[in-house]
């Protein structure tokens, strides 16, 4: 499959759909219902009352709507990847490597929150790698607020992610403080009209603002659970040598984007910290940034049979993870 996805052939879009399938085909064998958790945004919550009737007869819509959205976040982060040619040639294997390391853990097969904004954030990192040239980086960084700004109502602990801006101002233009400003009215502006409609409907008494709560998290995982996140880490760091290698080669706006990748993982890494619920499905933040630095170990190795080796080994753990959590 690494063969297939090294190409930049739009058929792979077809075939990144086959394959997520493929992996992704337990989660209709055994759907699951997911529960809106106390740390969970407003309009996840009503996403969920409103899916509510179908989802109890039919929970397999949760599944189809939970692999709709990996797919096309692959698709899209993939498509960004390409954009921003941070990587040799554009190809396909970031996409491959999101769908692959999103199998890896049940929970983050579930239609979460933070399933739901990964979208958002990746749109984020999209728009920041591109401030570095671009014609209204004013209007841009509005955008970008009120999309971080809006992602806080389906999961409140990713407003950790207007770190990415605060960075990313830093890292990809010169200091101004219009634009800092700009950025900081675009995550307040939904709060605005939120409050506003509160205050209007006459809510204000029955109607809490959310929280964080600073946590340490708590693994509930099984020993295949955690020999995955074992070779996860191992591509990783492969992935980030001959990223380090090939840094020196890449012109300055990838070298920019791929700091924003590092920064988005550590600040992906920062938000269960701030969760006070202890679920592994907030993790699936981390996915996005993982992908990219796999999809390097997938692509740059001379040796063709090593980067083969890596993707099998994973997707068997694929197929022993789901065969001993539904067993």
């Amino acid at each position: 499959m690494t063969g297939i996805f090294r190409a930049n052939n739009s058929y792979n879009n077809f075939l990144l759909l086959l394959y997520a399938v493929l992996l992704k085909l337990p989660i209709f064998l055994h759907p699951q219902v997911p529960q809106a958790q106390q740390i969970d945004g407003f309009l996840y919550k009503g996403l969920l009352n409103w899916l509510k009737p179908v989802g109890t007869g039919l929970p397999i819509i949760y599944s189809l709507i939970a692999l709709l959205l990996l797919y096309t976040q692959a698709v899209a982060f993939n498509k960004f990847v390409n954009d921003q040619r941070i990587m040799q040639r554009p190809n396909y294997l970031t996409g491959m490597s999101y769908l692959l390391i999103t199998s890896l853990f049940v929970e983050w097969n579930v239609l979460s929150s933070p399933l739901i904004i990964n979208t958002l954030l990746i749109w984020v990192w999209a728009k920041m790698s591109g401030l570095y040239n671009s014609q209204s980086p004013k209007s841009a960084l509005f955008n970008i607020g009120i999309v971080i700004g809006l992602s806080t109502f389906f999961y409140f602990p990713s407003l950790a992610f207007s770190a990415l801006i605060i960075f990313g101002l830093a890292l990809t233009r010169p200091f101004k403080l219009a634009e800092w400003v700009v950025a900081l009215l675009g995550i307040i502006t939904p709060y605005y009209f939120l409050l506003a409609y509160v205050f209007l409907a006459d809510k204000w008494k029955g109607y809490n603002l959310p929280g964080v709560a600073v946590t340490l998290p708590v693994f509930d995982q099984t020993h295949w659970a955690y020999a995955a996140i074992g070779i996860v880490l191992f591509t990783s760091i492969i992935g980030i040598f001959f990223i380090q290698q090939n840094f020196r080669r890449q012109l300055i706006q990838a070298r920019k984007s791929w700091n924003l990748i590092f920064l988005y993982l550590l600040v992906a890494l920062f938000v269960p910290f701030i969760n006070a619920t202890h679920t592994f499905e907030y993790w699936i933040l981390c996915a996005v940034p993982l992908s990219a630095f796999l999809g390097a170990a997938f692509l740059y190795p001379a040796k063709g049979w090593f980067p083969l080796l890596l993707h099998w080994l994973m997707v068997a753990f694929v197929i022993a993870i789901n065969y001993f959590y539904f067993l």
